[in-house]
């Protein structure tokens, strides 16, 4: 069963086209890689499919999309203010509920951040960040997350356990990533873009590294 659609897809920026002609089907319980060099229209693309999927998916961005002033708590539960009422949300701003504690402490746990429950975001190093980050996401329960470089700050160690807790928890994954081997190891299927077009859409077990280390080449 499809989960969106693309065809013929341009996306320009300031006049200049950044996306060209795409066209590509997802499917539900898909784990997909965007791979490709900067610039090569990940980003965009991944921008795209969120705009299509609207509250159905969950994000990760490049930026991270944290309040630094804001605890570890708080930037997670984020993830499901849409769940609850204005009033509820602000209650649970001053005074968390501890069941929902108890729930964002379980999804740092799987993360490695349970002690820094309720420590500033502005404190934390950039892995740290983008760890909450991906909590927030995995919190936010949708069906669907998407990732714009979500291991980018972190080693590769922990680049394993966070891509394996968003496949065991999500049950489909597009992920924006520049490493090759992560990318082979955690996608069963890989889209490959150069110059803002598809060069390459094939299934993981099927495709070559050299194959992808060939969409880095000028």
């Amino acid at each position: 069963m499809s989960l969106l659609e693309l065809e013929g897809t341009t996306v320009r920026y300031h006049g200049k086209v950044v996306l060209c002609d795409v066209s590509l089907t997802i499917k539900h319980g898909e784990r997909v890689a965007l791979i490709g060099e900067s610039g090569a229209g990940k980003s965009t693309l991944l921008r795209v499919i969120f705009e299509q999927l609207g509250g159905a998916a969950a994000i990760v961005p490049q930026d991270f999309g944290l309040v630094k002033t804001l605890s570890v708590f708080h930037n997670v539960y984020m993830g499901r203010l849409h769940r609850y009422s204005v009033w509820r949300n602000f209650r649970n701003l001053i005074r968390p509920e501890r069941e929902r504690i108890v729930e964002v402490r379980e999804v740092l746990a799987s993360l490695g951040l349970e002690d820094l429950l309720f420590s500033p975001v502005g404190d934390l190093s950039g892995g740290q960040q983008q760890r909450t980050a991906v909590a927030r996401a995995l919190y936010q329960g949708a069906g669907v997350l998407l990732g714009d470089e979500p291991v980018s700050a972190v080693d590769e160690l922990q680049s394993r356990v966070i891509l394996q807790t968003i496949q065991d928890a999500t049950q489909t994954v597009i992920l924006a990533m520049h490493d090759i081997d992560l990318a082979l190891a955690f996608t069963d299927r890989v889209i490959g873009l150069k110059a803002g077009r598809i060069a390459l859409d094939s299934a993981t077990s099927c495709v070559k590294r050299s194959e992808l280390m060939g969409l880095y080449a000028s």
